[in-house]
């Protein structure tokens, strides 16, 4: 996925509010823009650090420019939670996660479960249904392992219970995790920010869900679903 037109280079003064962040552009104006991710961005807030935005002409938009790259710990993170169900469209339609790119339709965003909507529904006469969840990815605390999630999510955990639903009513379930950096050679959970998402994990690869892990090649002119990586998870179900 290639941007737009070019990021713009800036120095984060602060990211707040969830939504918000102020930065100055390297003429050294400052400016306020949207933050397209609502997570706890844990490690990528650090004041001064170089970051690069996307920049709206015209419309409605409130603020011009919008968050999408943090440099951090060496390499650029992409930040930006309207990103992953694209790119992993594109992974699938290149063969990435090898059986899912054989599925003769694809739908985005359909309802499903308790009043939720599944990320990607895969569809085929042959092979059935394919019910695709898609989580952002982009905490790290070791060199070379991401970990997810970053905070307390039991929007996520109650994902995980719908899919397990899937599996069991006889339909393929697959977790996604799509790894928005370049430093990263294998993924966990992270259990000790939020215990109950691991614990929902654990039961829905025991009630049939796969799970996978990829992870992006990024450079300040695009991002590329690029490499599948380990999960380093017990009783993992992986994608084929």
């Amino acid at each position: 996925m290639k941007f737009d037109s070019p990021l713009i280079p800036a120095t984060l003064v602060r990211r707040y509010k969830r939504f918000l962040f102020d930065a100055h552009l390297e003429s050294g104006e400052a400016i306020t823009g949207s933050c397209p991710n609502t997570g706890s961005m844990l490690g990528l807030t650090t004041p001064g650090s170089n970051i690069h935005l996307t920049e709206h002409e015209g419309g409605t938009r409130k603020y011009r420019h919008a968050l999408e790259l943090v440099e951090a710990d060496g390499t650029l993170v992409g930040i930006n939670t309207g990103r992953p169900n694209r790119l992993v469209e594109e992974a699938i339609a290149n063969g990435l996660l090898g059986s899912l790119g054989t599925y003769q339709i694809l739908k985005r965003e359909q309802k499903y479960g308790v009043n939720s909507r599944i990320d990607i529904l895969l569809e085929d006469p042959s092979l059935g249904m394919a019910y695709v969840e898609v989580k952002n990815v982009h905490f790290r605390r070791a060199p070379g392992l991401a970990e997810f999630p970053d905070s307390v999510t039991s929007r996520g955990a109650k994902h995980l219970e719908e899919l397990g639903d899937m599996a069991e009513a006889g339909h393929r379930a697959i977790m996604v995790y799509l790894i928005q950096r370049n430093d990263i050679d294998r993924l966990k959970i992270c259990r000790d920010l939020d215990p109950a998402y691991a614990t929902a994990f654990d039961r829905a690869m025991k009630r049939g869900v796969e799970a996978c892990a990829i992870r992006c090649k990024i450079t300040p002119n695009q991002i590329l679903a690029d490499t599948m990586v380990s999960i380093e998870e017990p009783g993992v179900n992986s994608v084929n």
